[in-house]
């Protein structure tokens, strides 16, 4: 062994390049692992259990409260199962004229709303039973899901279509203030 080779000189002989990640993979299950993903799934479950507890009712007194619940709950189970399926596929990237954020973002407070309203009615407008009350608080455990998500999007990135402040401001790049070159490349230029 030579002098001043020793634990100290093998760490400058390292690996320089990082192994290239499979972009062909159709999954990208770490997306579950973010604070995002997993937002997304429990949203999904919370729609789910909430839909499910309300389809095993078997008579009601107040039909309209609860097949508009019906209606929320089953719609945000499905949409989002669909949007958390695009998310986490190589869909996204292939749909990529589709801003996804903002498709997230909009139908993310759509259904805050629409989940937080169709939970307050059915809670209204019931007829008191264990299984319709354990509905209720899964629709209003879902809304919690949802506003969740929603505050803490604006917290992180602000409302889209807006530019955030610490961000700077790009300029547009268009060819209206572009002059044309006057001087060819291989002449020398006049000097006065």
């Amino acid at each position: 062994m030579r002098e001043g080779q020793g634990n100290g000189m093998e760490e400058v002989y390292q690996q320089t390049t990082e192994p290239i990640q499979n972009t062909d993979s159709c999954c990208d299950l770490g997306y579950l692992r973010t604070r995002k993903g997993i937002l997304k799934l429990l949203q999904v479950i919370l729609s789910f259990v909430a839909f499910i507890l309300e389809e095993i009712v078997q008579s009601c007194m107040y039909c309209h409260a609860l097949y508009f619940f019906e209606f929320v709950s089953c719609s945000a189970f499905l949409l989002t199962s669909f949007l958390l399926f695009v998310l986490m596929t190589s869909l996204k990237s292939k749909l990529n004229r589709i801003d996804w954020l903002l498709v997230d973002f909009s139908y993310t407070v759509v259904i805050t709303i629409l989940f937080l309203i169709a939970a307050i009615v059915f809670a209204a407008q019931n007829d008191g039973s264990g299984l319709e009350k354990t509905s209720v608080a899964f629709g209003f455990l879902a809304t919690i899901a949802f506003f969740v998500d929603v505050v803490l999007r604006i917290k992180k990135e602000g409302l889209p279509g807006k530019e955030r402040e610490d961000k700077p401001v790009e300029t547009k790049k268009g060819s209206e203030n572009v002059k044309p070159e006057t001087e060819p490349l291989n002449e020398q230029a006049n000097v006065p």
